[in-house]
């Protein structure tokens, strides 16, 4: 079984070259509206699919989003990547962080020597961690 994520978010093209940026990712399969955003964009890691992102046409849904990360107030969902590296981790903190709201600074937690809570600029939730397996 696998669970399949999609971020529906605003300004897809933008946000896919983000992504693969931040998490080290490429596009695979994907399909464009008529006005270059992205319908559908699957972002892979070594061949799989991490989570796929979509162009979000309900601004009050983005609204709504973008608000509770701004009030500090918890979304009912994050995403989380484990990265094998602290360098990655590192790497993907401070591009979620420009912009984005600071939940949980890098740091470490019981179980995790290093991770963090960030909201992006996009509203999306994130927790990124080294993977203590990779440790």
């Amino acid at each position: 079984m696998k669970l399949g994520a999609t971020l529906y978010i605003k300004n897809t093209t933008e946000a896919v070259a983000f992504y693969s940026e931040a998490f080290g990712l490429t596009l695979g399969y994907h399909e464009r509206f008529p006005d270059g955003t992205f319908m559908h964009a699957s972002l892979l890691r070594d061949g799989q699919e991490v989570f796929a992102v979509s162009e979000s046409h309900n601004d009050n849904l983005v609204r709504i989003m973008l608000s509770s990360s701004l009030e500090g107030s918890r979304p009912t969902m994050s995403y989380g990547i484990n990265f094998e590296r602290e360098e990655e981790v590192n790497k993907a903190y401070e591009m979620l962080a420009k912009g984005g709201t600071v939940l949980f600074p890098l740091g470490a937690l019981p179980w995790s020597s290093f991770c963090a809570e960030v909201v992006d600029k996009y509203g999306v939730y994130w927790y990124i961690t080294v993977d203590p397996s990779s440790q």
